[in-house]
């Protein structure tokens, strides 16, 4: 049976010869799964459930199209074999969509109250609320070619991680037997050829119904050649592939000038988006060294099954540009082929042997120097899967039997998770600070934070041992890092990345508690944080992830991904702006109230909230939308962007009011019969709102979402109806023990790809009847 471990019984959860884990904060956050031979007296119930859990979703898929796991393993664990038959919210007949009346006090109530009781019990003893943050196909593939590669499948991964996976991989297939680049997506040869291929590695034969299905799929539409440059990548290094079938991946460019003066210097990799910059690092590493494992019988027998014709007569250098049009989202440029073709001849002097091996020598070496840092100041636990594995090949490569290796081996499992569906390798190691600063705040907007009091205590314990308190050492800019000292990150301390809105929420979440818990953060360090989002502020006046903008759009012409779009510098997102925004308001506004106790002086913090908002207004479109580039789609985006509008009217005296109507007329088009909001994630590919199909009740995410824009932009002093139909909507979707259902993914990275956000279907709901009870029923009950 699985067990979710918690953050100290997590120490000891580590591979077998694993190194003692580095940790900044006791391993605060730490959510593993560990399998445990040996059920203890009284969990039998628990591992029928589990059993039962996996029956029913194998039901659903084949037969109602069901992809999304519901987390129902944890669940089971934190809440008992039983929870769905225990009734904390009085069962009751729906509630007709079109009323026009307001929701019943005493039902939101009910509602309200059971679902903060259930969500409390999801909570761990730290603090933080743990959830599945899986979703796209392309990460775990990676950890199986590097385990199988480094002769680490069986001390790493082990025969209960690998059967999980299995089932992982049989159940996400689609019904025509290819995989997604995430799991509700359209097939793609990026997502079923390393699917096939981990299959086999895991140890599936070939004959076996799955592998002849994603094989007959493979070679229909075109074979292996046509995997985008990532497939490409993971093949070479398995050896199922030739390195010469790759467009070059230059060690050599991290040789670069830095300096903008040079103008080349804007082109330095150290000017990418982090995440680009560290999968590309030691991608580049790889390339350059050229790592390939062992050439097995199995390896030999892939090559054999995955092209349309004789592995030894493959056309490489063609091959190099191939790409299937079911993944080509973001297709080559022109421009982007001639320099690919340049560096393609120039590598041949680079290799061994040739003249310029020197030059390839001295990379390899800087590239491993910025690789060892990642690693040291993220605990091993590293920015992202994707780099994770990556760098975990490169220590290997520079030290098979070394501590470098090990230390990465011990933190494979903060990156992997156990549902119904099996086990899958999440899109960071969790999304713990974000989900416990928005639990937070959804709490405290309810006005019941009294009722679950230890809840708000343990998330505050952990709120406060996750703040970064240092930078990372060394000159930043030698590493071409950003300052950290008082940010947030977004899932550990010991990952430690800093990133805008993470900070901002982090910093809205305690001051949304101070008042009730008192000062448990220093001023100091308060101030701190607002330092790191004021450095991140750029010149356009709005906010980037981890860093500032460091170069200029035109560099997307040599974006290689073809499958992402926008990942090679860092933007500028209506979500991080508002949630910048926002934060500074509630700072501002702690600091009126108690007197002003703060570095910073009022008057910047308001020149700041005033460039901000005109970059929030700049970017809403004609029809009083905004995209969402974090979350599907619009409506996660027009929340926010109402919140930004909003807030900045309060403490700069602007009227933003038809900018708030606008947003409002564009969320009310798009409500639906039952209510709701139901909002497929086609919206971000396609940049244009999408609805999930008529037959589909609304989710219940998006019309939180929707429901909380309305209120910000002050629906309820124009026409309450539609935000009653919105509450009633969400109250007629809650579950009896008062959680909501598991529906369509929510989360988006790079346009096109999907991630879970496990933890969105309790919090949101509960946030906006929070605001919708504040703000509408009790408002009219004062009038």
């Amino acid at each position: 049976m699985w067990k979710l471990r918690t953050a100290e019984e997590g120490r000891e959860v580590k591979p077998e010869g694993g190194m003692p884990l580095r940790t900044l904060c006791g391993l605060a956050g730490r959510q593993v799964w560990e399998y445990v031979e040996q059920i203890n007296k009284g969990e039998e119930d628990q591992g029928i459930a589990h059993d039962k859990a996996r029956t029913e979703y194998v039901r659903k898929r084949k037969e109602l199209g069901v992809r999304h796991s519901a987390d129902e393993l944890m669940r089971v664990q934190q809440c008992g074999p039983g929870y769905k038959e225990v009734v904390r919210v009085k069962p009751k007949g729906k509630s007709k969509a079109n009323t026009k009346s307001p929701v019943d006090g005493a039902d939101l109530d009910r509602g309200v109250l059971g679902g903060l009781q259930f969500y409390e019990q999801l909570q761990m003893d730290d603090g933080h609320w743990p959830g599945d943050y899986g979703g796209p196909m392309f990460l775990m593939p990676g950890l199986i070619i590097t385990c199988y590669v480094t002769e680490t499948m069986e001390t790493v991964l082990g025969p209960h991680r690998k059967r999980e996976m299995v089932r992982y991989l049989k159940n996400q297939q689609n019904p025509d037997g290819g995989y997604g680049l995430h799991i509700e997506g359209h097939s793609t040869m990026f997502g079923t050829v390393l699917t096939y291929v981990s299959m086999r590695l895991l140890g599936m034969d070939a004959d076996d119904t799955e592998c002849v299905r994603a094989r007959k799929w493979i070679l229909i539409h075109g074979g292996a050649t046509m995997i985008p440059s990532w497939g490409k990548f993971w093949l070479s290094v398995l050896g199922v592939f030739e390195w010469d079938g790759l467009n070059p991946v230059p060690p050599e460019v991290w040789l670069l000038p830095y300096s903008g003066k040079t103008g080349i210097g804007y082109m330095h990799p150290g000017r990418f988006w982090c995440h680009c910059r560290m999968v590309y690092l030691p991608m580049s590493y790889i390339y350059g060294a050229r790592i390939v494992g062992k050439i097995t019988p199995l390896v030999k027998k892939m090559r054999e099954e995955l092209f349309l014709n004789p592995y030894e007569k493959v056309d490489w250098n063609k091959a190099r540009n191939e790409c299937a049009k079911e993944d080509l989202y973001y297709p080559h440029p022109v421009v982007q082929d001639a320099l690919w073709w340049t560096l393609y001849k120039l590598e041949n002097l680079l290799l061994p042997n040739r003249p310029l091996a020197f030059l390839r020598r001295k990379a390899l070496k800087e590239t491993l120097r910025h690789i060892t840092y990642e690693d040291e100041n993220t605990r091993y636990v590293c920015i992202g899967p994707v780099n994770k594995v990556m760098n975990m090949l490169c220590r290997w490569h520079e030290d098979p039997k070394g501590d470098a290796f090990k230390l990465h081996a011990t933190r494979i499992p903060d990156y992997l998770w156990v549902a119904e569906d099996g086990m899958k390798m999440q899109g960071y190691n969790g999304s713990q600070l974000w989900d416990t600063t928005f639990a937070i705040q959804a709490i405290f907007a309810t006005g019941m934070e009294q009722k679950v009091d230890q809840c708000v205590r343990k998330a505050a314990n952990y709120l406060e041992a996750t703040q970064v308190r240092e930078d990372c050492p060394g000159p930043l800019v030698e590493y071409y890092r950003h300052i950290s000292k008082g940010a947030w990150p977004f899932s550990t301390r010991d990952h430690g990345w800093p990133i805008s809105d993470c900070s901002s929420e982090g910093l809205k979440a305690y001051l949304t508690m101070e008042p009730f818990l008192g000062e448990f953060i220093s001023d100091d360090r308060l101030d701190d944080c607002v330092n790191v989002i004021l450095s991140y502020q750029n010149k356009t006046g709005g906010w980037a992830t981890y860093e500032n903008t460091r170069s200029f759009p035109q560099l997307e012409l040599i974006n290689p991904a073809e499958t992402f779009g926008d990942i090679v510098i860092d933007y500028d997102y209506v979500e991080c702006s508002s949630a910048c925004l926002t934060a500074l308001v509630a700072f501002i506004e702690r600091h009126d109230r108690k007197g002003w106790n703060s570095r910073f002086h009022k008057s910047k913090l308001e020149k700041v909230l005033a460039d901000g908002i005109r970059f929030i207004e700049s970017i809403q479109k004609p029809d009083g939308s905004w995209y969402g580039s974090w979350g599907v789609c619009f409506t996660y985006a027009c929340w926010f962007g109402c919140e930004a509008l909003s807030a900045c009217d309060k403490v700069l005296g602007t009227d933003s009011q038809a900018r708030l109507d606008r947003a409002a007329d564009f969320l009310l088009e798009h409500q639906r019969p039952d209510g709701g909001w139901g909002e497929s994630y086609l919206s971000c590919e396609l940049k244009e709102y999408s609805q999930l199909p008529e037959d589909e009740p609304s989710h219940v995410v998006n019309t939180a979402w929707a429901l909380l824009a309305l209120l910000k932009a002050g629906q309820q002093h124009r026409d309450p109806t539609p935000l009653h139909r919105a509450a009633r909507c969400l109250l007629n979707a809650q579950m009896p023990c008062g959680d909501w259902p598991q529906q369509h993914i929510s989360g988006v990275f790079n346009r096109n790809c999907m991630i879970t956000y496990a933890n969105y279907r309790n919090i949101f709901p509960l946030w906006a009847l929070g605001e919708y009870k504040h703000l509408v029923l009790s408002a009219g009950e004062e009038s």
